[in-house]
């Protein structure tokens, strides 16, 4: 059985332009200990009533990297200057590759401000090989219906594969390195036996109820990192409860981040601030 290596509790809410009210669980600013992820923001649940309002994050640019937004509730509109673009609901994911750099932006969709409603989402930002942060960037848009879902043993609950691997079900998220992001839904009284990689970093991020992860207590919005060594992670929920599992091979290459670029070196940080400032990462249409 894995190892707890620690648990993140108490994070503080801020904001992320008008739109996202968000705790970040862990950032690359704090080193290179989650690797290949990089960045955690969890948002919501929040609340937001009707509103003209065009609510969101204007055009910015990222590199080196790609963003992954899940979206559990709400409507969102994302569109970039490599021609990808698109609306996600309830259950949707965008898995954005920035690599040698993307503008783009996203804000709440017209009928979710119009309207109002429950945001909460989770967006990851997960490390590119030196070699990938040079390739073209893309875009998938990945609805819910394409997500193959896994019926756990004594109607424990449900595993929604996202990207990789859970027992003989494959995620239809593309990765650059092996990659695992597992949204489970636990019933209340039910346990989990998963199986991750040995040597992959193991993060868990309970999204709402009580549980135990090897039989320590957490709760939500709370995050648990495991040690890599050993597979077996155990979890009992106590109530019911849904619970992000990702797990990645780390890439084991230095990072040096500022804002929205991730690179392996200051001077390649440079370069991305320069290449942004000529155009050179593509700009949106009007």
């Amino acid at each position: 059985m894995k190892n707890i290596k620690q648990i993140v509790r108490d994070i503080p809410q801020h904001w992320v332009g008008d739109g996202f009210p968000v705790r970040s669980l862990f950032s690359y600013s704090g080193g290179n200990e989650f690797d290949p992820f990089l960045l955690l923001d969890y948002a919501g649940p929040h609340e937001f009533g009707p509103d003209q309002t065009k609510r969101g994050v204007g055009e910015h640019p990222h590199k080196g990297f790609e963003t992954v937004t899940i979206l559990y509730q709400g409507e969102l509109e994302h569109r970039d200057s490599s021609g990808g673009h698109g609306t996600i609901g309830p259950g949707d994911v965008q898995w954005m590759t920035a690599a040698a750099g993307i503008v783009h932006e996203e804000f709440h969709s017209r009928q979710f401000a119009k309207e109002g409603g429950t945001l909460e989402m989770v967006q990851l930002w997960v490390n590119l090989p030196a070699d990938a942060k040079k390739t073209l960037p893309k875009y998938q848009d990945l609805r819910d219906e394409q997500f193959p879902r896994v019926a756990l043993p004594d109607v424990a609950g449900t595993v929604r594969v996202i990207a990789g691997d859970f027992l003989e079900c494959r995620g239809p998220a593309e990765t650059f390195t092996p990659i695992n992001v597992w949204d489970v839904q636990l019933n209340a009284g039910r346990a989990l036996d998963a199986r991750v990689p040995a040597g992959h970093t193991a993060l868990l991020i309970v999204q709402n109820g009580n549980l135990t992860v090897n039989d320590v207590p957490v709760k939500a919005v709370e995050l648990v990192e495991c040690e890599r060594a050993e597979e077996a992670i155990k979890l009992h929920a106590e109530t019911a409860s849904r619970v992000l599992i990702l797990t990645g091979e780390p890439i084991a290459e230095p990072v040096y981040g500022q804002g929205p670029f991730v690179m392996n070196t200051r001077e390649e940080i440079q370069v991305a601030i320069a290449d942004y400032h000529a155009g050179k990462m593509g700009k949106l249409s009007s």
